[in-house]
């Protein structure tokens, strides 16, 4: 009889334990977690690679051409296979991308943001977006397409 008794009171024990461990853990998430205030550096580095890896709708023979080549066909003063400007393209999609993906505002954390694409020095493309001071994490990647250098920097700001 008695040990009936302890076998309850072991696994109610058991029971808080679980429960315990439970709450400690998403008590560490949220204390841990991304407290809205700005992006962080992980964030805006991802944003540039996916961004010179996006398919954009400027095409030749071969395919469609992603952001990457679309700055090399820019810098030659390409079109793309239905006469379309291929720099012209590259600033819409530039545009797009960067104000779906980092919404800005006196509501938002983030604040501004501004990207640049030039080669050889000459800039092709500039996106600004919002108000441009305070805190910033920024983000820089060099790459050789064609025999081109080609810098992408982008920058977000937030309050």
């Amino acid at each position: 009889m008695n040990k009936k008794g302890q076998e309850e009171i072991v696994g109610f024990a058991l029971i808080i334990i679980i429960v315990a461990v439970a709450l400690l853990f998403l008590f560490s998430f949220y204390i841990r977690g991304n407290d809205g205030e700005s992006a962080e550096s992980y964030e805006v580095d991802s944003f540039v690679q996916s961004v010179l890896y996006y398919t954009t709708d400027c095409e030749d023979f071969l395919g469609n051409f992603s952001v990457q080549e679309l700055i090399s066909e820019c810098k030659a003063e390409e079109r793309c296979s239905d006469g379309r400007n291929s720099c012209e393209i590259l600033d819409q999609t530039l545009r797009d991308i960067s104000s779906s993906s980092w919404q800005f505002g006196s509501d938002r954390p983030i604040s501004g943001y501004v990207l640049n694409v030039s080669v050889e020095g000459l800039e092709l493309a500039s996106v600004q977006e919002g108000v441009h001071e305070g805190n910033f994490r920024n983000a820089l990647q060099s790459i050789n397409s064609r025999g081109d250098s080609i810098e992408f920097s982008f920058r977000v700001y937030f309050k």
